[in-house]
């Protein structure tokens, strides 16, 4: 009777297993940033002294660019656009998994872009100083 009672609640227990969050877009770049553009981003992490070019502030995108520039932003995380004067230390983060895509929509164009790579750029954004 208790195995048939247990075997009746099987289905709602595997219902109540934690659902794992999306992660923000701080605990990515945390994850996967910081370890050479700081914690706060500015250019000062761990690993800066083992690279051979200087890793930019990326709390002053905004003040460079005179706003700021999301889809140049993105296009750098991703590793589409590197532009001419970039070192080739930054990982390709488009080469992994970004998680599900979404379609954003702008001028009548729908493109998709992943949640994790949105999300890292929105944190960018809002670190701006």
């Amino acid at each position: 009777m208790t195995r048939l009672f247990l075997l009746a609640l099987a289905p709602f227990i595997a219902a109540c297993e934690p659902v794992e969050r999306e992660k923000s877009g701080r605990d990515l770049y945390l994850d996967d940033c910081a370890a050479c553009h700081g914690p706060q981003g500015k250019g000062d992490g761990p690993l800066v002294a083992s690279l051979d070019a200087p890793v930019p502030d990326l709390t002053t995108i905004a003040a460079r660019y005179g706003g700021f520039p999301r889809d140049q932003v993105m296009s750098t995380i991703d590793g589409l656009d590197r532009g001419t004067h970039f070192s080739g230390a930054m990982p390709e983060f488009g080469a992994g998994d970004m998680g599900d895509t979404i379609i954003v929509e702008r001028d009548g164009l729908g493109t998709p872009i992943p949640t994790g790579l949105l999300a890292i750029t929105d944190y960018l954004e809002s670190i701006q100083s």
